[in-house]
Formats: C-alpha cells, structure tokens, sequence
C-alpha cells in the first residue's frame, strides 16, 4: 500500500508502541473520531500495512530459559526437500522461527527450550533427524533488543 497520510502514521506510531490500543483510545490520543480511527486501522489491515497484533511474552518467565538461532544447510536440493522440511519444522512447537535466508546456511531458525539439556533433546531428535538436514550451526542467545521498526515517514 502506498499514500499513507500524516494520520495514518501517527496511528501506526501509537499501535508500534503499544499494540493493544483500541479504537476509542486511539481517538483520544489523537483528536479524531472514534469510527474514523477504524476505518483507517480496518483499511490498514485490509491492505497488509498491518497483518496483526502480538502478545510478546517473556520467555525466560514463560519456563523457556535458552534460546538458540540455528542455521540449517541442507543436503539436498529442489523444491520438494524444502517443502518436506519446512512442514516438518512446522511439527516442533520450540521452533518459532522459520526463515528461508540465502547465504552459507538454507534456513535460519529460532528455537526455544526450558534449558541446554532440553535444547539439546530438540536437536537431536526433531531437528537433526528431518528430511534433507546437512550441516548445523548453533548460536546461544546471550542477550536481545528488540527495537521497533524506524520511524515512518
């Protein structure tokens, strides 16, 4: 969607920082209608500009203590394996990131475990033994910021 306008900036601005804002509240903060705010969020949905609203949980409160980036080069090629392999990743509820990335490895995945033995349980049987896998590549998560997206113009 192109033409984004001064107010639906300042709309996606509020939402970035704080995503369970409603309508009524938006309104508020921004001295517009109420049923004006949500047309304009219903259109920026409709459009893709927004595709959701997340509730972020921590994960080290949440029992998932470790968190671990791994690349994935895989060992065949073609677009059946990759097939194959991203629905077997979708099977294993610690990865919670899948990303198809060019460069030494195929795939990029996050994954979260209670701890380094649990993580390791993961690896060793649902992620090594997957259709395809060749080389992989572990990366402890020390520590993370995230930042929102820059600011829109």
């Amino acid at each position: 969607m192109t033409g984004l306008d001064d107010t639906d900036v300042v709309i996606l601005r509020h939402l970035m920082a704080d995503g369970s804002l409603g309508a009524a509240a938006l309104a508020r903060k921004i001295g517009i209608s109420q049923p004006s705010v949500w047309r304009r969020i219903r259109r920026l949905e409709d459009s893709g500009v927004i595709q959701g609203r997340r509730v972020v949980l921590d994960g080290q409160a949440a029992g998932f203590g470790v968190t671990v980036f791994l690349g994935v080069k895989l060992a065949s090629r073609g677009r059946s394996s990759l097939d194959d392999f991203e629905r077997a990743l979708t099977a294993i509820p610690e990865v919670q990131t899948i990303q198809h990335v060019l460069g030494r490895y195929d795939y990029r995945l996050r994954v979260v475990a209670r701890d380094l033995g649990d993580f390791e349980r993961v690896l060793r049987r649902r992620i090594i033994v997957l259709p395809g896998v060749g080389d992989v590549e572990a990366n402890v998560l020390l520590s993370e910021e995230t930042r929102p997206l820059p600011p829109l113009s």
